[in-house]
């Protein structure tokens, strides 16, 4: 059931970033062709300042999960009941704190950044772009939670993926209309509200069984506020680049950043769907059996190390091809930069790397037992980012954002290792080192052959071509220098396919007399 929910959540989820990233692509562009960079610097600029607003979750919604696991391995409905209780608590707070603060944004933006828009227009903006999530938390925020607690994550990809087809497509037809982009945004907060309502009728149909009226547990949830520090951690290396370029550059600067970190988002989801297409699994594991959970933990982080790596070596390599194409004809600013992409791809491969080992940890509910390292993570970040910024400009946040990234994600590595793992962080840090030492090699080579690009279906050509060789060329590595791995993962495949084999032949076949 793990493994098929695994499955599940993976494929509805690439699907949704694959729809996604096809329909995302253009609004960018129709808003830099059609209302200039600034006005997509803006936007930009807003939905990530919004984005802080997570913080009012107060850390609930990790600290639930985690909470969750164990009674969701037994079926306990009563415990999972009484966690939902106190987490719906914390939801129907965070909503009414968020509305408030959605609007005071509004008022005070506008009187604070410098800009040719009109500052009515950027309060209707900001208002529209914001007031979905209140609505979000007060009403769905602790269903969210459970889907992802039981491994059916798959099921709020569903909904958000249809939601955003639409929202993408009436959003690419408005623009092209050239409509105000009041409208255009307006849109995007009706359909928050359509999906919203759509996942509530699922929720009421599929779990009857729910009851928010049992006595809260708050002590299984008491985590929430060392859940809190990570987050905030999170927030800072993930979203304060786009502030600190704002308050000390300007919305072009910004909008030169948000269009090559649009690309390298893209590999953040796509990572973060794998990442959590498994992660219920690994959480039910580890409170089962910590020798099974080892060796499925190795084998996912070997995998996973190999998957990261080959996706950012492509980007790497098609970025400066795609931001060529992208920007043709987008003359008040020059996007094309050879050091902007080696600067992201450290920073990503850092971030994501990391991951496997960051879960343990989340897992194993050590969030108070780290939390003075993410608060000094937060701490390099901000701190260097502000003084790069004034030498070395939007270079400057991104070298910043390495400083801490690199302390952090060692530092993660060694504490799963040693406290949770109970061996040498070498071991993990070894699989870092072995790819880069790939990731290296297959740049130079690239660079050598330089691949001719001259348009999007060349683009997307070469894109498919270097994926399928070099994600293999990965894979292979890991594998030979990971033979217990192999054999372990190999194992679980060859299981796997047998018992679809027999679920597909004990289905009854209808002959041709009973039609």
């Amino acid at each position: 059931m793990r493994a098929k929910r695994s499955i599940l959540n993976l494929s509805f989820g690439l699907g949704s970033q694959l729809i996604t990233i096809i329909l995302g692509f253009f609004i960018p562009r129709l808003i830099m062709v059609n209302y200039g960079s600034e006005a997509n610097g803006l936007i930009a600029s807003i939905v990530q300042i919004i984005s802080y607003l997570a913080l009012l979750e107060a850390g609930v919604g990790a600290a639930s999960i985690q909470a969750l696991y164990k009674p969701v391995a037994s079926d306990n409905k009563n415990h999972i009941n009484s966690i939902l209780a106190a987490t719906s608590s914390y939801y129907k707070k965070t909503g009414i704190y968020y509305f408030f603060a959605v609007l005071l944004l509004a008022i005070v933006y506008p009187l604070v950044i410098s800009s040719e828009i009109d500052k009515l227009s950027i309060m209707v903006i900001i208002l529209l772009t914001g007031m979905g999530g209140a609505v979000n938390y007060y009403f769905q925020g602790k269903f969210k939670v459970l889907l992802a607690a039981e491994g059916k994550s798959y099921i709020e990809t569903s909904i958000v993926t249809m939601a955003n087809i639409l929202n993408n497509v009436i959003r690419i037809l408005l623009l092209l209309q050239g409509v105000n982009i009041i409208a255009v945004q307006a849109s995007y907060f009706i359909l928050t509200i359509l999906q919203i309502v759509v996942f509530y009728i699922y929720i009421n149909k599929h779990y009857k069984w729910i009851n928010l009226n049992l006595k809260p547990d708050y002590e299984a949830i008491g985590q929430k506020n060392s859940v809190l520090v990570h987050e905030i951690s999170y927030l800072v290396f993930r979203n304060t680049d786009v502030l600190i370029l704002t308050i000390f550059t300007n919305l072009k600067i910004v909008s030169i950043y948000v269009m090559y970190n649009m690309i390298f988002t893209i590999v953040d989801n796509i990572v973060q769907t794998v990442n959590g297409s498994v992660k219920a699994a690994l959480g039910q594991s580890y409170h089962e059996s910590k020798e099974a959970f080892i060796k499925f933990y190795d084998a996912y982080e070997v995998y996973f190390m190999g998957l990261i790596f080959s996706i950012l070596t492509v980007a790497y390599i098609l970025i400066l091809p795609f931001m060529k194409l992208y920007t043709a004809g987008v003359n008040d600013v020059n996007y094309i930069d050879m050091w902007l992409p080696i600067l992201f791809v450290v920073i990503k491969l850092l971030t994501n790397a990391r991951a496997s080992s960051n879960n343990v940890i989340t897992i194993a509910g050590h969030f108070k037992n780290t939390q003075n390292r993410s608060i000094l993570e937060s701490a390099i970040n901000l701190v260097a980012s502000i003084v790069f910024v004034i030498f070395m400009g939007i270079y400057g946040v991104l070298m910043g954002t390495i400083a801490a990234l690199l302390y952090r994600s060692i530092d993660i590595v060694v504490y799963a290792s040693r406290h949770l793992l109970n061996r040498s962080p070498w071991i993990t840090i070894r699989r870092w080192l072995t790819n880069a030492v790939v990731f290296v090699g297959i740049i130079l080579i690239t660079t050598a052959i330089d691949i001719p690009i001259h348009s999007y279906l060349g683009l997307m050509i070469w894109g498919v071509l270097l994926g399928l060789v070099i994600l293999p060329v990965y894979f292979l590595i890991a594998s030979l220098m990971e033979r217990e791995v192999f054999l372990y993962t190999w194992g679980h495949l060859k299981k796997y396919r047998y018992k679809l084999k027999s679920k597909m032949a004990a289905k009854p076949k209808v002959s041709s007399l009973s039609k």
